[in-house]
């Protein structure tokens, strides 16, 4: 299979489509690049500069169908026509993470879940960086793993991982495997069905040994039930908020606490990140750390000194006393319910987009808690408005987010905070979820 000559199709020219392009060139693989939408612009400079033949707003079945394998975009679902006759005829079908690992040497962290696995891979790979380790961040974030295996493999890697690119993961192996949580999210890609989600991100788990590690929550009901079904060969390091783990890490109201080798201790008030879904991000990224034998003044600083991820509850400005925070990164229900949790002042809650099979009942109580307006930023809102209606005394509909600042800036008070935490995917009015974001930041800028 991976001899010089056979034929590769690369399906999708983003990101990831363009560092599996460039891998598969060095490798002397003969390479089609399709993409059934627009290619952006600096990718169309790309492919045009790389000499590979490409073609944009349609997929030439014919010609792929000939081909000895192809690397798909997890944005691509497994149930096009495209892919089904794909496997029908027999041909792979994998994500660029399992192409890239049949040439990398390094060794592999892998950070999956419903929620945190952004700020979990960005932190382990801030740690790994601060003692001075080879490491590469990939996956969802960073530089795709293909480009970074093409230009200069790395001793080791920090890989974010969507249940997307798990689906299309087969002989890939996690040295490293860290589960934060399973909530449901994306369960129109997966029949509405969560035991097929669950099963996808179980995936991380795929090939290890007894010599690989497991980092998991063990707070999370889903987690647990599904462990209780399977019989784990690696070695398992949970942690919890709950009770005292070992080996593992816990954390109380006072102090995180990780038994691993030997016991690391720091204070709960000294972690960079605040809120107790992200001490969960601090206990997996430490446990991580000291399964590596990083020593403890470097984990304790990294943990100290970590800036997060943008999108992710991030301060924009404060006007006139009402502080705007941007959340567009929350794309589910689970998400925010950790951003209003961690709120302290009445919250004018920016909310919408496309729904991916929400169900807005768990957030009932922290809304009537903390929530003294909606704003629906999205086509369709009729589902929030349903679903709050009772609660929440205003709620109001706009189309863009110069509107829903404006909007919230005349019906928020002094000392009140404005949300943008949307529970939904962006795509009804935005690129992605940055756009939506960077779009919100502009808005606030311009009061």
């Amino acid at each position: 299979m991976l001899g010089k000559g056979k034929h590769i199709v690369i399906l999708g020219a983003g990101e990831s489509g363009l560092g599996a392009t460039l891998l598969a060139l060095k490798k002397e693989w003969n390479v089609f690049v399709s993409d059934a939408g627009k290619v952006k612009e600096e990718f169309r400079i790309q492919l045009q500069n790389l000499g590979v033949e490409w073609e944009e707003g349609r997929h030439d079945e014919e010609r792929i169908l000939t081909c000895d394998l192809v690397v798909k975009s997890p944005g691509i679902p497994n149930t096009i026509s495209l892919i089904e006759a794909l496997r029908g005829k027999g041909i792979p079908v994998i994500s660029e993470i399992e192409f890239a690992s049949y040439y990398s040497k390094g060794k592999k962290i892998c950070v999956t879940g419903s929620n945190g696995k952004t700020t979990t891979t960005m932190l382990t790979h801030h740690i790994l960086k601060k003692a001075g380790w080879d490491v590469g961040l990939a996956g969802n974030i960073g530089q795709s793993f293909a480009k970074q295996v093409a230009e200069n493999d790395r001793e080791w890697y920090v890989i974010e991982l969507s249940s997307f690119q798990l689906d299309d993961m087969f002989n890939f192996k996690a040295d490293i495997g860290i589960l934060t949580n399973i909530t449901p999210d994306h369960l129109d890609r997966y029949a509405y069905e969560m035991q097929r989600y669950v099963d996808a991100k179980f995936r991380i788990l795929n090939n290890q040994t007894h010599e690989d590690w497991f980092i998991y929550n063990f707070d999370d009901p889903v987690i647990k039930t599904e462990i209780s079904r399977r019989k784990l060969s690696m070695k398992t390091a949970p942690f919890s908020l709950k009770e005292e783990i070992k080996p593992g890490g816990y954390a109380n109201t006072k102090q995180l606490t990780i038994n691993i080798k030997d016991q690391f201790t720091m204070s709960i008030h000294d972690l960079a990140l605040k809120g107790k879904h992200n001490t969960q991000n601090s206990l997996a990224a430490g446990i991580a750390a000291r399964i590596l034998e990083i020593r403890k003044d470097v984990v304790r600083e990294s943990l100290e000194d970590f800036v997060n991820v943008e999108h992710r509850l991030e301060f924009v400005a404060k006007v006139n006393g009402i502080e705007f925070i941007n959340d567009s990164k929350a794309t589910n229900i689970n998400s925010t319910w950790f951003a209003l949790e961690s709120m302290e002042k009445p919250v004018i809650w920016i909310v919408g987009g496309v729904d991916k099979g929400n169900n807005y009942d768990e957030l009932m109580d922290l809304v009537k808690d903390k929530v003294k307006v909606i704003i629906c930023l999205g086509k369709e809102n009729q589902k929030i408005i349903d679903a709050f209606s009772s609660i929440v005394d205003k709620i109001v509909e706009v189309n863009s987010a110069v509107e829903a600042v404006a909007h919230a800036y005349r019906l928020a008070k002094k000392e009140e905070t404005v949300l943008l935490s949307p529970a939904c995917a962006s795509f009804d009015l935005f690129e992605n979820y940055e756009d939506r974001g960077n779009q919100f930041k502009q808005a606030v800028r311009m009061l």
